[in-house]
């Protein structure tokens, strides 16, 4: 029997672009570990985080080409971003400033 599934041309090409990416992105960080989190109507968010801690993430428009996108890169995908995985990105000066700011009212321009 024939597979009737149609691929969309569009969404296949997509999902390749990500895929090349995530790969280079994998590439500068010495490997990489990745998560797709659900945006509903905006898509889907694909974090990575390289072995180096550095991290990363893109916005592929459904779930479902995020899902191909990082099966093509051939990284290991996490279904959550939990507390293990979370601890292995590495964040400096800059992210908690910008953390420590949005708590108490934005950005200071000292």
């Amino acid at each position: 029997m024939a597979d009737t599934q149609q691929v969309d041309p569009k969404a296949e090409r997509k999902a390749a672009r990500l895929a090349q990416q995530i790969s280079s992105f994998s590439k500068a960080h010495g490997g990489a570990e990745g998560q797709v989190a659900y945006l509903g109507e905006r898509g889907a968010r694909i974090v990575l985080v390289g072995e180096d801690g550095g991290w990363g993430d893109l916005v592929a428009p459904s779930y479902e080409i995020a899902e191909k996108a990082v099966e093509k890169s051939g990284i290991t995908r996490h279904e959550s971003f939990d507390g293990e995985f979370a601890a292995k990105v590495k964040t400096g000066r800059y992210e908690w400033s910008r953390m420590a700011g949005i708590q108490v009212g934005g950005p200071k321009n000292d």
